[in-house]
């Protein structure tokens, strides 16, 4: 039972930190989206394809150096490639609710614009969590600690010391 609940904590702790990571990044991802929005000619979804992917690379920033700093960082090339990969995906589902709404719906008054991009984000938000925490930014192998009589248990993960 006490491994289950220090299992839990420790969702719990990488979901609050991802969310932290993310609130930061929907506020600059809304931040830059209205930015261009009110400083370019752009159309809404090209204005939120831009606004996106600056919000993609604060993310990666965030995501390796905070929410999963002890995480392997042994293969960065491959993170990358995947981190990029499932960002596109979610880049392609959050601006794929805006362009419906704006396009398919005639919905893009500002007001309107923003809560489609919100929801949008919200959606990419789900997907995105799923698909950094399994493929992306992967668990270092469970360490097993000797105990009495040569049995083995499970235990914490190595912890790397953060410079």
């Amino acid at each position: 039972m006490e491994q289950g609940s220090s299992g839990l904590r420790r969702l719990f702790r990488e979901v609050a930190k991802f969310g932290a990571v993310g609130g930061a990044g929907v506020l600059v991802n809304l931040g830059v989206f209205n930015l261009v929005r009110q400083a370019t000619d752009l159309q809404v979804v090209r204005a939120s394809v831009i606004a996106t992917v600056v919000a993609i690379v604060f993310n990666y920033v965030g995501f390796r150096y905070f929410t999963y700093r002890d995480r392997d960082k042994s293969r960065r090339t491959r993170e990358m490639s995947l981190f990029l990969l499932f960002s596109v995906i979610g880049l392609v589902i959050e601006n794929g609710v805006l362009y419906t709404a704006t396009y398919g719906f005639g919905w893009d008054s500002p007001l309107q614009s923003n809560i489609f991009k919100f929801l949008g984000i919200g959606i990419a938000t789900l997907f995105r969590f799923w698909s950094y925490r399994t493929w992306v930014f992967r668990a270092l192998p469970v360490r097993e600690k000797s105990v009495a009589g040569g049995a083995t248990v499970a235990g914490e993960r190595p912890r790397q010391r953060v410079p």
